[in-house]
């Protein structure tokens, strides 16, 4: 083994890892643009579709994601009516988030893109799967 085969782009796991990342959201671009989402404001409502209120830390832990960067997602969604942002009564510092009617409707606009994007990727339902589990092995491997 050569001394800098480590440098290798071939010899990266982050590389194909970061190339399917992109890869699969832009295919989630046309859906998304219809709907005039960002890839993460679709993400974070799918949280919200699940948990129907959140508080923004928890929230940045269900998508990796800090603060700095979610803020700005937050406050779009809350001008097109999908969240609402309100400080909890009990702790002026937590943020609260919550889902509104508009943005539970929206769940009815979004819901055949998942059968969309999984058509595009070749991979059987087991090997999916698999993939999956790996995945987050590794991301929680990170934390």
């Amino acid at each position: 083994m050569e001394e800098y085969d480590n440098l290798k782009l071939e010899n990266q796991l982050c590389f194909p890892l970061y190339a399917c990342s992109k890869e699969i959201i832009k295919k989630y671009k046309p859906y998304l643009d219809k709907l005039d989402l960002t890839y993460t404001q679709y993400i974070t409502m799918m949280v919200l579709w699940d948990k129907k209120k959140i508080n923004v830390k928890e929230l940045g832990k269900y998508l990796f994601l800090d603060s700095g960067t979610l803020t700005p997602v937050l406050k779009k969604l809350e001008q097109k009516g999908y969240i609402e942002r309100n400080r909890n009564k009990e702790d002026e510092r937590n943020l609260i988030i919550s889902i509104t009617k508009l943005g539970i409707e929206l769940r009815n606009k979004v819901k055949d893109i998942p059968n969309n994007i999984s058509k595009c990727v070749n991979l059987e339902q087991t090997e999916a799967v698999q993939l999956y589990k790996l995945l987050y092995k590794v991301l929680n491997g990170l934390k």
